[in-house]
């Protein structure tokens, strides 16, 4: 039985909070009070505005995929080292960013590994994606018949997993848009570059410029992250981006990069070596997603939108092998180590090591 412990709960760490903490798929995120968002900024020297508020954001070692959190055997609700294996990828990708002069991120410390210190953003509410190789969803809708996707034409005689010619944009929904006749009221579908122009309140920018600005930064932060895997014989086929805005120091709103970057979790990469062999190998949650349709009862329950609720009872009922889990934890621990360049250590009780650090460090764990 393995030893690690998973930090797989991330929600209940005794952070002093003000309001209720926001638990996502993987992250969760804790709003300090005022005081302590300005001690910290005071103290820290962060530099971010006098009055801007301040959260700890924890990331879990919890695996999703197809919109359900699923768990293994043996107490492994979560898989080793994830958790740190993406925070470092993308803590390692936005400091680039910074070095090649493209947009800040939302990170102002990073406490501990497991830990990010962020300031708060008015999200833009696109999933902003790019793609250079015509694979997954995009393929399967292609193979039926599709040839337009956000509002751009696709050739005929595309073959699974081929090149593009250009790197493309395919934004989707970040939540549900209402009041939008031509966007379904659903979360993450597909939308057209002219449906953000002519709804930009909706989603959040404040001006036609800066969609141009938020392309023009998905696609310049791709590249970048393209280029350096290149490097390390791996290929960025596609990601996921997300942006907000922040006021400036000089009181300004600007559009910077936040969530995460570049990561396994919200990119696909695969292995260069491979792929000029004609092979497809996952160094990404493909690699788990592939796993998972073909090792389940039934496979449709996971591609299916329509089968959502026999979905989420699937991933409750379903137990994966440890031996699955720590398969997928050399995965993320092995590409990540690869792309920063050292060993990524997976802590032995990340709990207790967070909490640790933001009391000794932070003053911010409620004695109570």
């Amino acid at each position: 039985m393995t030893s690690y412990k998973v930090l797989d709960v991330n929600d209940d760490l005794p952070i002093r909070t003000k309001g209720a903490v926001h638990s996502g798929k993987v992250r969760s995120v804790y709003w300090l009070t005022d005081a302590d968002s300005a001690r910290l900024i005071s103290e820290k020297g962060y530099k971010v505005p006098a009055g801007t508020e301040l959260a700890i954001m924890v990331i879990s070692d919890r695996i999703s995929a197809f919109d359900c959190i699923w768990h293994g055997e043996n107490g492994l609700n979560g898989v080793p080292g994830k958790g740190i294996a993406l925070n470092s990828v993308a803590a390692h990708w936005f400091k680039l960013f910074d070095q090649a002069g493209l947009a800040g991120n939302h990170i102002v410390d990073i406490p501990h590994p497991y830990v990010w210190i962020v300031r708060k953003a008015s999200t833009v509410k696109v999933e902003a994606i790019a793609r250079q190789y015509i694979t997954g969803s995009m393929w399967r809708d292609y193979a039926k018949g599709t040839r337009n996707v956000c509002g751009i034409d696709l050739p005929d005689g595309l073959t699974a997993n081929q090149k593009l010619d250009s790197i493309l944009i395919t934004p989707s929904t970040k939540g549900i848009i209402t009041g939008v006749a031509e966007i379904p009221e659903v979360d993450d579908v597909n939308i057209t570059r002219d449906n953000i122009i002519n709804n930009l309140a909706v989603f959040n920018f404040k001006s036609e410029d800066d969609v141009a600005k938020y392309e023009q930064l998905l696609i310049a932060g791709f590249k970048l992250i393209s280029d350096e895997l290149a490097k390390l014989e791996q290929i960025f086929v596609d990601t996921k981006f997300e942006f907000g805005y922040v006021e400036d120091i000089d009181g300004m709103q600007k559009l910077i990069y936040i969530d995460e970057v570049g990561t396994p979790d919200s990119s696909r990469i695969w292995d260069g070596a491979a792929y000029r062999n004609g092979k497809i190998v996952e160094n990404s949650k493909e690699g788990f997603r592939q796993l998972l349709i073909n090792n389940v009862p039934d496979s449709d329950v996971l591609l299916n939108k329509n089968r959502m609720d026999e979905r989420e009872q699937l991933a409750k009922d379903y137990t994966l092998p440890e031996s699955v889990m720590l398969e997928v934890s050399n995965t993320y621990v092995g590409i990540a180590s690869k792309i920063v360049g050292q060993q990524v250590t997976i802590p032995q009780d990340p709990r207790s090591e967070v909490i640790a650090i933001l009391d000794q460090d932070y003053g911010l764990i409620d004695k109570a």
